[in-house]
């Protein structure tokens, strides 16, 4: 007998079907296992319940070499959402998530220019996170990643897009996605967002990644920057010391 995880509570309309597409979408042949969603409504998401284990260094390599199968399913473009999702996305906790800009962009830089980073700058410094020195930093970031400064030739992934490590839910039978913001981007973002926030075995995760896709040249010096919009998020969210980790992934950009 399946055992179920019922997921609910306050969250604007949507949220739910929202994840429930995502998590749909993510299914793909030989890719990351995903939670089954069993159920929706307007106020809930019925899970197959996950029995948790410790993750093991093969159990990551894995994790990795499914993760790049399923990234490169692709995705129509950059910003994307999933398959027969109409309008924008939730990015972060169903109590009080940010909204998450989709569309189609030729380019990734534009998009997370566009769509990731400069919607929620706007909302830090609405918020008395940035002053406006602080935001001009913001801003050459924006321009550079508009100018294509950090593309690379990769074709738009299938993301989990918020993947750090507690959406990551380690089972006997190895690793399980949970609560992603799905989209197509840049697979950079997922990997750059599992190294912000300490996933277990993370060599393994890459090495397994790259027996499938090798990694773009020079990709660790990409990191930060994929990381911004994360990391602004949980500035506008859950301030501390989130503002400040955001401005310096944005001066390493600009």
């Amino acid at each position: 007998m399946t055992e179920v995880f019922r997921k609910g509570g306050a969250a604007p309309a949507g949220y739910f079907a929202w994840e429930a597409a995502g998590l749909r979408w993510l299914v793909v042949p030989d890719g990351a296992p995903v939670v089954r969603v069993l159920d929706e409504g307007d106020d809930h998401l019925l899970l197959e319940r996950l029995r948790p284990a410790t993750p093991t260094e093969p159990a990551a390599g894995s994790f990795g070499a499914a993760l790049a199968r399923t990234h490169d399913t692709g995705a129509p473009a950059y910003g994307s959402g999933p398959e027969g999702w109409q309008g924008d996305g939730f990015f972060g906790p169903a109590a009080e998530p940010l909204p998450m800009v989709l569309g189609t962009w030729e380019r990734w830089g534009a998009f997370y220019a566009e769509a990731r980073v400069a919607p929620v700058v706007r909302l830090a410094r609405d918020r008395g996170a940035y002053d406006e020195g602080e935001t001009r930093v913001f801003d050459r970031a924006c321009t550079r990643l508009a100018d294509g400064v950090f593309d690379t030739d990769d074709a738009p992934a299938r993301l989990h897009g918020d993947l750090w490590s507690g959406n990551v839910m380690w089972t006997p039978g190895g690793a399980v996605l949970i609560d992603p913001a799905a989209h197509g981007g840049h697979r950079e973002s997922d990997l750059a967002q599992l190294a912000l926030f300490g996933a277990p075995h993370l060599a393994a995760v890459i090495a397994g990644y790259e027996e499938v896709h090798p990694l773009a040249d020079r990709w660790r010096e990409r990191v930060p920057v994929h990381q911004l919009h994360i990391l602004l998020v949980h500035a506008v969210l859950f301030g501390g010391g989130y503002a400040g980790q955001a401005l310096e992934a944005a001066r390493s950009a600009g």
